[in-house]
Protein backbone atom coordinates (compact mmCIF):
# COMPACT_ATOMS: atom_id res chain seq x y z
CA UNK A 1 0.00 0.00 0.00
CA UNK A 2 1.37 3.27 -0.96
CA UNK A 3 1.46 6.09 1.27
CA UNK A 4 -1.75 8.63 1.75
CA UNK A 5 -1.08 11.56 -0.33
CA UNK A 6 -2.56 14.77 2.26
CA UNK A 7 -4.68 17.97 0.89
CA UNK A 8 -5.03 20.59 2.76
CA UNK A 9 -8.69 20.87 1.58
CA UNK A 10 -9.59 17.12 2.97
CA UNK A 11 -7.91 17.87 6.34
CA UNK A 12 -7.96 18.90 9.90
CA UNK A 13 -5.45 19.28 12.88
CA UNK A 14 -6.72 17.88 15.94
CA UNK A 15 -4.66 18.60 19.07
CA UNK A 16 -5.82 16.44 21.84
CA UNK A 17 -5.02 16.94 25.88
CA UNK A 18 -2.12 19.34 26.19
CA UNK A 19 -2.75 20.56 29.42
CA UNK A 20 -1.42 21.87 31.99
CA UNK A 21 -1.22 19.22 34.31
CA UNK A 22 -0.83 16.24 31.96
CA UNK A 23 2.55 18.43 30.56
CA UNK A 24 3.65 18.77 34.68
CA UNK A 25 4.17 14.88 34.03
CA UNK A 26 5.90 14.62 31.05
CA UNK A 27 10.27 14.98 30.85
CA UNK A 28 10.77 18.76 30.44
CA UNK A 29 12.86 18.33 27.55
CA UNK A 30 9.99 16.05 25.54
CA UNK A 31 7.52 18.40 26.71
CA UNK A 32 9.72 21.04 25.08
CA UNK A 33 10.08 19.42 21.42
CA UNK A 34 6.81 18.31 21.58
CA UNK A 35 5.69 21.89 22.43
CA UNK A 36 7.59 23.32 19.71
CA UNK A 37 6.05 21.01 17.16
CA UNK A 38 2.96 21.11 17.91
CA UNK A 39 3.13 25.39 17.68
CA UNK A 40 4.85 24.78 14.26
CA UNK A 41 1.86 22.14 13.36
CA UNK A 42 -0.97 24.50 14.43
CA UNK A 43 0.91 27.64 12.66
CA UNK A 44 1.38 25.93 9.25
CA UNK A 45 -1.90 24.31 9.09
CA UNK A 46 -3.97 27.68 9.29
CA UNK A 47 -1.62 29.27 6.82
CA UNK A 48 -2.93 26.39 4.68
CA UNK A 49 -6.10 27.14 5.64
CA UNK A 50 -6.82 23.94 7.53
CA UNK A 51 -8.71 23.85 10.66
CA UNK A 52 -7.03 23.37 13.97
CA UNK A 53 -9.55 21.74 16.74
CA UNK A 54 -8.23 21.59 20.37
CA UNK A 55 -9.93 19.20 23.23
CA UNK A 56 -9.42 19.28 26.70
CA UNK A 57 -9.61 15.83 28.69
CA UNK A 58 -11.60 17.28 32.81
CA UNK A 59 -10.09 20.55 32.84
CA UNK A 60 -11.57 20.75 36.49
CA UNK A 61 -8.94 17.94 37.28
CA UNK A 62 -6.08 18.20 34.59
CA UNK A 63 -6.12 22.30 34.10
CA UNK A 64 -6.15 24.31 30.88
CA UNK A 65 -4.31 23.70 27.50
CA UNK A 66 -1.29 25.24 27.98
CA UNK A 67 -0.32 28.71 26.77
CA UNK A 68 1.88 27.91 24.32
CA UNK A 69 -0.69 26.11 22.26
CA UNK A 70 -3.52 28.51 23.35
CA UNK A 71 -1.29 31.24 21.72
CA UNK A 72 -1.01 29.47 18.47
CA UNK A 73 -4.43 28.94 17.88
CA UNK A 74 -6.22 31.78 15.94
CA UNK A 75 -9.30 30.73 17.61
CA UNK A 76 -9.30 29.00 21.15
CA UNK A 77 -12.78 26.90 21.72
CA UNK A 78 -11.70 24.08 23.34
CA UNK A 79 -14.16 20.43 23.30
CA UNK A 80 -14.28 19.25 26.80
CA UNK A 81 -13.96 15.62 27.10
CA UNK A 82 -14.05 13.02 30.13
CA UNK A 83 -14.18 10.45 27.11
CA UNK A 84 -10.08 9.18 26.47
CA UNK A 85 -10.87 9.34 22.71
CA UNK A 86 -11.36 12.80 21.33
CA UNK A 87 -13.76 11.39 18.45
CA UNK A 88 -16.40 13.03 19.75
CA UNK A 89 -19.85 13.33 17.86
CA UNK A 90 -18.81 17.22 19.21
CA UNK A 91 -15.60 17.18 16.81
CA UNK A 92 -16.66 15.41 14.46
CA UNK A 93 -19.11 17.70 13.49
CA UNK A 94 -16.79 20.38 13.06
CA UNK A 95 -15.08 18.42 10.23
CA UNK A 96 -17.38 19.11 7.87
CA UNK A 97 -16.63 16.50 4.52
CA UNK A 98 -12.81 16.52 5.44
CA UNK A 99 -12.12 13.22 6.00
CA UNK A 100 -7.91 13.25 6.91
CA UNK A 101 -6.92 13.89 10.51
CA UNK A 102 -3.65 15.08 11.61
CA UNK A 103 -3.52 14.27 15.25
CA UNK A 104 -1.07 15.95 17.95
CA UNK A 105 -1.22 15.60 21.92
CA UNK A 106 -0.85 13.66 24.86
CA UNK A 107 -0.93 10.90 26.05
CA UNK A 108 0.07 8.59 22.65
CA UNK A 109 -0.87 5.12 24.11
CA UNK A 110 -4.19 6.57 25.91
CA UNK A 111 -6.46 9.22 24.83
CA UNK A 112 -3.95 9.84 21.19
CA UNK A 113 -4.63 6.18 20.50
CA UNK A 114 -8.12 5.72 21.23
CA UNK A 115 -8.69 8.91 18.65
CA UNK A 116 -6.60 7.27 16.02
CA UNK A 117 -8.82 3.72 16.64
CA UNK A 118 -12.20 5.47 16.74
CA UNK A 119 -11.29 8.23 14.04
CA UNK A 120 -10.22 4.64 12.11
CA UNK A 121 -13.73 3.18 12.44
CA UNK A 122 -15.92 6.45 11.69
CA UNK A 123 -14.32 5.72 8.06
CA UNK A 124 -11.80 8.71 8.66
CA UNK A 125 -8.14 8.53 7.70
CA UNK A 126 -5.81 9.58 11.08
CA UNK A 127 -2.08 10.69 10.65
CA UNK A 128 -0.18 10.51 13.25
CA UNK A 129 2.41 13.77 13.72
CA UNK A 130 5.05 11.35 15.60
CA UNK A 131 6.95 14.66 17.08
CA UNK A 132 4.08 16.42 18.16
CA UNK A 133 2.82 13.51 20.61
CA UNK A 134 4.10 12.48 23.95
CA UNK A 135 3.46 10.06 26.78
CA UNK A 136 5.01 10.53 30.22
CA UNK A 137 7.72 7.47 29.43
CA UNK A 138 9.35 5.91 26.53
CA UNK A 139 8.06 2.21 26.34
CA UNK A 140 4.60 4.10 26.36
CA UNK A 141 5.24 6.49 23.46
CA UNK A 142 6.85 3.39 21.08
CA UNK A 143 3.30 1.56 22.16
CA UNK A 144 1.45 3.84 21.52
CA UNK A 145 2.99 4.41 17.97
CA UNK A 146 2.71 0.70 17.16
CA UNK A 147 -1.06 0.28 18.31
CA UNK A 148 -1.88 3.53 16.29
CA UNK A 149 -0.09 1.69 13.02
CA UNK A 150 -2.17 -0.93 13.61
CA UNK A 151 -5.52 0.75 14.10
CA UNK A 152 -4.76 2.36 10.71
CA UNK A 153 -2.96 5.59 11.24
CA UNK A 154 -0.30 6.63 8.71
CA UNK A 155 2.83 8.02 10.88
CA UNK A 156 3.91 11.31 9.69
CA UNK A 157 6.04 14.10 11.30
CA UNK A 158 5.28 17.68 11.00
CA UNK A 159 7.41 18.88 8.75
CA UNK A 160 6.57 15.88 6.54
CA UNK A 161 2.77 16.11 6.78
CA UNK A 162 2.64 20.34 6.16
CA UNK A 163 4.74 20.41 2.85
CA UNK A 164 2.94 17.12 1.70
CA UNK A 165 0.29 19.36 1.84
CA UNK A 166 1.64 22.66 0.65
CA UNK A 167 2.96 20.82 -2.64
CA UNK A 168 5.15 23.44 -3.77
CA UNK A 169 7.43 26.23 -3.07
CA UNK A 170 7.44 29.93 -3.91
CA UNK A 171 3.92 30.91 -2.53
CA UNK A 172 3.26 33.09 0.42
CA UNK A 173 2.25 29.97 2.08
CA UNK A 174 5.16 28.26 1.37
CA UNK A 175 7.01 31.22 3.62
CA UNK A 176 4.70 30.95 6.49
CA UNK A 177 5.23 27.18 6.27
CA UNK A 178 8.80 27.39 6.53
CA UNK A 179 8.95 29.77 8.80
CA UNK A 180 7.02 27.30 11.01
CA UNK A 181 9.03 24.49 11.02
CA UNK A 182 12.78 26.36 11.48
Amino acid sequence: MSAQRLFAQSTVLLVVDVQERLCAAMDPMSLARMLKRTVAAMTGAQALGVPVIITEQYPKGLGPTVPPVKAAATSFAPVEKVRFSAALPEVLSQLGDRTQVLIAGMETHVCVFQTVRDLKDAGLQPFLLSDAVLSRNVLDREVGFSLCREAGASLTTVEAALFDMLEKAGTAEFKAVSAAVK
